[in-house]
């Protein structure tokens, strides 16, 4: 969501600044800011809009200075407006702050700064932080004697300077305030008189960049890449105190940390659109080639390695959580856990499981699934299954994020940086990766024949996958299935060799307003995506259900010329969801089908438009079904003119409620 990036160094911060806010805004923003310690104090330039507004006003501008702070801002409490974007300066003007995240009892600590004679510029709880501060740093004479308790409009606090008090003030001064904060932070500080950047994480990610005579602050480790590769990770509730030759990081305590070094692993190029017009664009076309580094170096013909630790001695269930398009990925993994290992398999939205109670024990495996690893309602239901004494897993893209550190143990999706806010590739990577889990589960912990494993493993004898039996470990089934899995990528590439079908029906239904995706069986959570992803893009209203459910109550939508997708490959379903087929036509719908070469067939002249993939064992298909689907929605949403990469209102990282 929110983007912060800080610096500290040799050079105009000014610059660096602003390269690092282009680099977060995929994450999406409506306003953003910049302040620059001067000569003359902390000059702050902010406007509502993009960076590139900013970029114009800055122009006029000749702030000089090597140390400062930046912001991108999706708005939360108080609307997208100069008076609320970041960053936010105290009475004195002395202190400015950027923050991500929410301060759920900013009401109460803003009352209370008032009546101290605190002003108040926005309607953010982001302000109260920089007040708080001023408050602990100054408090000995934050009211001048005899001021009127019952006008406090207009006062000034009168400020005997860092100097005075001593520069170990500024610390404890974030501290104190960060104790009486309850909710989540990603915070970063600076003085006008002083040389220091103070920053600090609770739930909201930060990371500091080591450079060569200089140092960063960011959100986001894209917005570093240009200067450095080598981070530190912040974890829950510590600080760091950065110069711009050095760092220190403690707990809110003041007690140090020692933390260690990592390198970033992607490169620059990684996050250029390479001659694309988006950057969705071209995750979708480099698709094949995650998914052959996901797989690469797990995937052999009769084994499976993952470095994951799952005790199966006291498993006896599965819960994956997720949020949006991963939540999809899950409920795709629950077809595949439980038809590969015939384990019980649930799944979560990660914002309803962490508000009630599950029956989740240290017999269940949590399985937690998010893109970033920082999602905030996956982190939350992540722990409160921790406290349970469940295990847990993620599945996640990015190393050193706090999902990745927090889960016993995990898998990496290897996609590289995912821009577009709207995911692609990481959802085909979580795929996957949950195909390589259930692979690797049915393998190493019931591959035995069913009458020998133990009792207490709980887990039933496996079903056949089509004429594939996975009862036996290393079983001519399962390295069929490992072989039609290593060829994915390259039929991948295949579906994306033939566009053109797909541009044809996205200039046809450009102006559609309504769409409804179906589908039966493993692909029901692609129709469901399918339709997630042209709401996002292109603002048109699209549902996703399974085509079974179609005569309780969708079938009422359809009229002459309503466009339903379906997704009708090669499966034990086919018959049936070509029945449904003919009821949505017999009322004059107009038919998008997904086929394999096989169904292709039996569809017929049925549909009047049909997107063909290559055939594959039904457990793999969703692989290919949503790569038309993708491109469906970015081609409609590229021919309403709209920003593909930036979809209104959303973002990419979601670190809050």
């Amino acid at each position: 969501m929110c983007g912060i990036i800080a610096y500290n160094g040799k050079n105009q911060a000014l610059p660096i600044l602003m390269a690092g806010l282009k680099r977060l805004e995929y994450r999406g923003y409506d306003s953003a800011g910049v302040g620059v310690v001067s000569e003359e104090g902390i000059s702050v330039v902010k406007r509502e809009g993009e960076v590139s507004l900013l970029e114009k006003e800055l122009k006029t501008s000749d702030t000089q200075g090597s140390l400062g702070i930046a912001h991108t801002r999706w708005a939360t409490h108080g609307e997208p407006n100069h008076g609320n974007a970041h960053p936010h300066l105290g009475c004195e003007g002395k202190i400015a702050i950027v923050h991500n995240g929410i301060v759920e009892n900013y009401k109460a600590l803003r009352k209370m700064l008032i009546d101290k004679g605190h002003e108040f510029r926005s309607k953010t709880d982001s302000e109260v932080l920089v007040h708080l501060i001023e408050n602990f740093l100054y408090r000995e004479k934050s009211r001048p004697s005899g001021y009127p308790r019952e006008n406090p409009r207009g006062l000034r606090m009168q400020s005997p300077g860092v100097g005075e008090l001593g520069r170990e003030k500024l610390e404890q001064a974030v501290r104190s305030t960060l104790k009486c904060v309850e909710g989540t932070f990603g915070l970063a500080v600076i003085f006008a008189e002083s040389n220091k950047i103070i920053a600090a994480r609770r739930g909201s990610p930060l990371v500091v960049g080591i450079g060569d005579g200089e140092m960063f602050v960011a959100s986001d480790a894209s917005a570093l890449m240009e200067h450095t590769k080598k981070v530190v990770y912040l974890d829950e509730n510590e600080l760091a105190v950065v110069t711009k030759d050095s760092y220190r990081v403690s707990d809110l305590e003041g007690n140090c940390v020692g933390k260690e070094v990592k390198e970033i692993r992607w490169s620059l190029e990684q996050i250029e659109k390479g001659g694309y017009k988006y950057f969705m664009q071209k995750e979708i076309f480099e698709q094949p080639e995650v998914v052959r580094n996901n797989l690469r170096g797990r995937l052999k013909s009769r084994e499976i390695k993952l470095s994951v630790d799952v005790d199966t001695s006291r498993l006896r269930k599965i819960v994956i959580t997720a949020c949006g398009t991963s939540w999809h990925a899950a409920l795709i993994g629950k077809y595949l856990l439980e038809d590969l290992c015939r384990v019980p398999v649930e799944v979560d939205y990660a914002s309803e499981l962490r508000y009630r109670e599950p029956i989740i024990s240290k017999d269940s495996l949590l399985i937690a699934i998010s893109q970033s690893g920082e999602t905030a309602d996956t982190l939350a239901a992540l722990r409160g299954a921790k406290r349970r004494g469940a295990q847990t897993l993620g599945i996640v893209n990015v190393v050193g994020s706090t999902i990745a550190r927090e889960v016993d143990s995990g898998i990496y999706l290897h996609a590289g940086p995912e821009i577009g806010v709207a995911s692609t590739k990481a959802f085909t990577t979580e795929l996957s990766s949950l195909i390589l889990l259930a692979l690797y589960l049915r393998n190493n912990y019931m591959g035995t024949p069913p009458q020998e494993k133990p009792p207490e493993l709980g887990l039933q004898k496996p079903r056949r996958l089509g004429n594939a039996a996975a009862s036996i470990r290393k079983s001519p089934g399962f390295k069929k299935l490992c072989k039609e899995l290593s060829s994915i990528p390259l039929k991948m590439e295949t579906v994306l060799e033939y566009t053109k079908p797909v541009m044809e029906v996205a200039e046809r239904f450009e102006d559609a307003h309504d769409f409804l995706y179906l589908a039966r069986g493993i692909n029901f959570p692609i129709a469901l995506e399918g339709a997630l992803k042209l709401k996002e893009l292109s603002y048109a209203h699209a549902e996703g259900y399974p085509a079974g459910e179609m005569k309780h109550g969708p079938i009422a939508l359809i009229e002459e010329g309503t466009p339903v997708v379906f997704i009708a490959t090669t499966s034990k379903t086919l018959d049936k969801t070509i029945s449904n087929m003919e009821e949505v036509r017999a009322r004059g719908g107009e038919l998008i089908a997904v086929v394999d070469e096989e169904s292709e067939g039996e569809v017929g002249d049925l549909a009047q438009h049909k997107f063909i993939v290559p055939k594959t064992p039904e457990v793999l298909s969703p692989l290919l079904t949503v790569i038309p689907l993708q491109l469906l929605s970015y081609y409609i949403a590229d021919l309403r003119g709209l920003n593909v990469d930036k979809p209104r209102n959303l973002a990419k990282s979601v670190t809050v409620e």
